[in-house]
């Protein structure tokens, strides 16, 4: 490429926040929690080695193979999804080079979300050469929450919800609002830990023979519960005050999202404990997860930048 075509594409990139770098913020929300629901239907599906090898799907081939039936389209349609990932991260770093400088929020979330791409596709290598080891499994998820983390900061920066450059004022709130809702994104944090550990030593591992992590499934899904029923009192104490406040703006829909993501979560999980822990159930488990770790981040991040009432 000649350096005037250089020139020209830098030129053409865009020099403020526009509606091209807001789609790329949300498309990597959406492909962060696509990618966590993927592979849950790779282990769910006990896919988890239908490719057993990597960076190979198998010793000799690159792609999946007929011989390898479903097991194989499965686990290696979720390493696609990691290309299509890597090309949203590059274009939303692409996106914002003209604003490295004076939008350095913008810029250091893309830098993370694009250098997280590598260091999962490694520690999803680890986990297959090591049979799918449920320490190395959780640790897989864990970052893709953390990623689901920094995709959500990422869309409120870019539609200036949040952070130094907001669009707007956001509404006062109550002084008790902001350790509230930060606690509550703790305690859903903690639920995600917790979680990992109740499906290393559950029966959905991903393979018939993978190892599970020796602990009694029953005593940690208790555990489990413990900050989950935190999060419920959170939201509900943040949901009250808001409403009794009439505090309107974008925190008011965040709040009640959070409420109604941590009740339907709370439903489902007593569910699929009562009901044998149906792999249906777990998957929609793990998509709601990632919703209400998105939610509670957004509600969080909301009441850091709202001035106190």
């Amino acid at each position: 490429m000649s350096q005037t075509a250089v020139r020209r594409f830098v030129g053409w990139l865009p020099t403020a926040v526009d509606v091209r770098v807001r789609v790329l913020a949300v498309a990597s929300l959406v492909g962060q929690i696509v990618l966590i629901v993927t592979g849950g239907a790779v282990r769910l599906s006990s896919s988890g080695l239908g490719c057993p090898t990597w960076p190979r799907c198998t010793a000799s081939s690159l792609t999946t193979t007929p011989e390898m039936g479903y097991h194989g389209v499965i686990e290696f349609g979720n390493r696609l999804l990691t290309f299509a990932l890597s090309a949203v991260a590059v274009a939303m770093l692409v996106a914002v080079w003209n604003l490295r400088k004076e939008r350095k929020d913008l810029f250091w979330l893309s830098v993370a979300l694009l250098a997280s791409i590598p260091a999962q596709a490694v520690i999803g290598g680890i986990s297959v050469l090591t049979e799918l080891n449920p320490w190395v499994v959780a640790l897989h998820f864990l970052v893709s929450m953390a990623l689901v983390v920094f995709a959500t900061l990422l869309v409120n920066r870019a539609y200036g919800r949040s952070g130094r450059f907001m669009s707007r004022s956001l509404p006062a709130l109550p002084s008790s609002m902001r350790p509230v809702t930060a606690a509550t994104a703790g305690a859903v944090a903690l639920a995600v830990l917790l979680g990992v550990v109740v499906t290393g030593a559950g029966p959905h591992a991903g393979d018939a023979n993978a190892p599970r992590n020796g602990l009694d499934w029953d005593f940690v899904a208790h555990l489990h519960a413990v900050p989950a029923y935190l999060v419920t009192f959170g939201a509900l104490f943040a949901v009250v005050i808001v409403l009794a406040r009439r505090v309107g703006g974008p925190f008011r829909p965040a709040v009640l999202g959070l409420l109604g993501l941590t009740v339907l979560q709370a439903a489902i999980g007593i569910t699929q404990y009562y009901t044998g822990i149906p792999a249906l159930l777990v998957g929609l488990h793990m998509l709601v997860g990632a919703l209400l770790m998105a939610e509670a981040t957004n509600a969080a991040d909301l009441a850091r930048w709202s001035p106190r009432a």
